[in-house]
C-alpha cells in the first residue's frame, strides 16, 4: 500500500479547503493509478469544480502556471518540506491545432465531464481523498476502492492490465501526438497490454509524432530507458512502428547478423534488446542510452565473411558509431554534458578486451574516464547479451576498486614553471613534455621532480649554445 507523505498531507489540505468552500474535488490522474496498484505516487494532483481565480485567492501561497488552462500550484510546507499541489479546474477542451494543447478550454462542474478529456481510462479515475487515512499499523481506514469514482472504466482496466484511450482513441492521439508514446511507456511499466483499436489508433497515426518536439520525445524515451522495462517498452515501439519514426537508426539494427562464436544470441537488434533487458529501474539516463546506441555503428559497417574461416566483421563500426550517436543526440536536444558521456560510452565499450594487455599508464588513463562506472556496467551489460565471459570485466572492476586513487590521478611531479626554471622556452613543446614525465610517473618508473628533470634532460635535451669567434 502507499505510504503517506508530506505530498499527500498537502494535498490532503487543499482538498479539505475546497471543500469547506462547497467546491467539488478529488484526487486525480496518476496518483490514483499508482496508489491503486500500490506504489508511491510521485506527487499528489486534485481536480476540483472551483475555478483558477477562486483557487488563487483561497490559498496564500499559489502559482499560476497554467491559468489558461485552469492549472494553479499551492505551496505549502509539511514536516519542514515544501510542497506543490497542482490544482486543476474541472473543464472541456476545444480543439487541439498544434497537437499539444487546446485551442480553448471551458470550465464545468461536472467531474464526468472533465475526466473524457484525459488519456487513458487507468488515467482518468477520481478519489475522495479525505476519505483515505491510515491505521497505525499502515492499513488503509478506508477502502481505497470504495472511495473511487470511475466514469471510464478505469478499475477495469486496471484490474486487467489493459491501456484503453479514453473514449475514440484516434481523437486522443490527435489532441496529444505524444499520447502514443505515453501508451508504449506505461504499458511497459506497468506490464500491462495496449487494447486493440488504441493499438490500432496508434499504428495509424505514427507520422504525426513528428508534430511532437525532440525534447519531449527524448523526455518520454528516457523515461522508458530508466523505468526498469526498457526491453518491452522497445518492442512495443517497433511492434506499432513509432520507432521507425523517432530513432529509425535504431530500427537497422534488425536483421544485421553477427558471428555466432561471438554472439551466440543472434543479430545486433536482439543483441541490443538483451542489454535493455538488464537496465534497472533508476539507471542513470546517460548509462541506458549508452546502452541502446553501443553498437549502432554495425549496420553501416557490417563485412560478410570474405571466404572460409573468416567470420563477418564491423570494421570501424565504434568511429561510425560516434558520428550516429552524435547525430541522434544532436537532434533529440542532449546537453552537451549528457552527449559527451554517451559518446564515450560508445568510444570506449570496446576497449575492455584489451585491459590485460594495457600498459599501466594506459590502463590508468582508461579508469579516469569521467563516470568510469557507467563504462564498467555497459561492458557486463555487453557480456551478458553475448557470451556470457565476463574476464575482462572481472579484470577491469577489480583493478579499478583496488587500485589507489591517488595512483590513477596522482599530482604532477612537474609544471610548466619547472621547466622555464630549467631554461627551456614555453610552447606547444610543453604539452609533449609533460605527457612524457605522466607516463613515465604512471608507469612507476619516476617519483620525484628530480627524476622528472633528470628524464627531460635526456628526452629534450636544450639546445647547445652558437659558438662565437674570437676577435684580436
Amino acid at each position: 500500500m502507499f505510504s503517506p507523505n508530506p505530498q499527500f498531507a498537502a494535498a490532503q489540505a487543499v482538498l479539505r479547503k475546497l471543500r469547506e468552500e462547497g467546491h467539488q474535488a478529488y484526487l486525480a490522474g496518476g496518483c490514483v493509478r499508482d496508489m491503486l496498484l500500490g506504489r508511491d505516487p510521485k506527487d499528489y494532483d486534485v481536480a476540483t469544480s472551483a475555478i483558477p481565480d477562486v483557487v488563487l485567492d483561497l490559498f496564500p501561497r499559489t502559482f499560476a502556471v497554467g491559468a489558461h488552462f485552469g492549472v494553479v500550484l499551492v505551496a505549502a510546507e509539511f514536516d519542514s518540506q515544501s510542497t506543490l499541489t497542482e490544482v486543476a479546474t474541472f473543464r472541456s477542451d476545444g480543439a487541439y491545432s498544434d497537437g499539444r494543447h487546446p485551442d480553448a478550454v471551458r470550465y464545468t462542474t461536472s467531474a464526468e465531464e472533465d475526466v473524457q478529456r484525459r488519456d487513458f481510462t487507468i488515467n482518468g479515475l477520481l478519489l475522495d481523498g479525505l476519505a483515505v487515512g491510515l491505521s497505525d499499523s499502515g492499513d488503509t481506514l478506508a477502502s481505497l476502492r470504495d472511495s473511487v469514482l470511475d466514469h471510464v472504466g478505469g478499475l477495469a482496466d486496471l484490474d486487467s492490465g489493459v491501456i484503453r484511450a479514453i473514449g475514440d482513441p484516434i481523437r486522443r492521439f490527435e489532441e496529444d501526438h505524444l499520447r502514443m508514446l505515453r501508451a508504449v511507456r506505461f504499458a511497459s511499466r506497468f506490464e500491462f497490454e495496449i487494447e486493440p483499436a488504441t493499438q490500432s489508433a496508434m499504428c495509424a497515426l505514427t507520422p504525426k509524432i513528428h508534430g511532437v518536439s525532440n525534447e519531449r520525445i527524448r523526455d518520454e524515451l528516457t523515461r522508458m530507458l530508466t523505468e526498469g522495462h526498457a526491453r518491452r517498452a522497445f518492442e512495443l515501439l517497433d511492434f506499432t512502428g513509432l520507432l521507425a519514426e523517432v530513432l529509425p537508426e535504431v530500427t537497422k539494427l534488425k536483421g544485421v547478423a553477427q558471428p555466432p562464436q561471438y554472439h551466440p544470441e543472434g543479430d545486433v537488434w536482439i543483441h541490443t534488446l538483451m542489454l535493455l533487458d538488464q537496465l534497472e529501474h533508476g539507471c542513470s539516463m546517460t548509462l541506458a542510452w549508452g546502452a541502446l546506441l553501443h553498437d549502432i555503428g554495425k549496420p553501416a559497417t557490417f563485412q560478410p565473411p570474405s571466404g572460409p574461416g573468416d567470420r563477418i566483421r564491423f570494421n570501424g563500426h565504434v568511429e561510425i558509431g560516434v558520428r550516429i550517436g552524435a547525430d541522434i543526440c544532436r537532434r533529440m536536444r542532449f546537453s552537451n554534458d549528457e552527449t559527451a558521456q554517451i559518446l564515450a560510452l560508445i568510444q570506449n565499450h570496446m576497449r575492455f578486451a584489451d585491459t590485460p594487455h594495457m600498459k599501466a599508464a594506459t590502463l590508468k588513463r582508461f579508469f579516469r574516464l569521467e563516470r568510469f562506472p557507467e563504462h564498467l556496467a555497459l561492458h557486463r551489460m555487453d557480456c551478458m547479451a553475448s557470451s556470457g565471459n565476463l574476464d575482462h570485466y572481472e579484470f577491469a572492476r577489480e583493478r579499478y576498486e583496488t587500485m589507489p586513487a591517488e595512483e590513477v590521478r596522482p599530482t604532477p611531479l612537474l609544471t610548466g614553471r619547472e621547466l622555464i626554471a630549467e631554461g627551456y622556452q614555453p610552447g606547444t613543446a610543453f604539452k609533449t613534455m609533460l605527457h612524457a614525465v605522466e607516463e613515465a610517473q604512471l608507469e612507476g618508473s619516476i617519483h620525484s621532480c628530480e627524476e622528472a628533470l633528470a628524464l627531460i634532460r635526456s628526452q629534450f635535451p636544450l639546445p647547445s649554445a652558437p659558438m662565437t669567434a674570437k676577435t684580436e
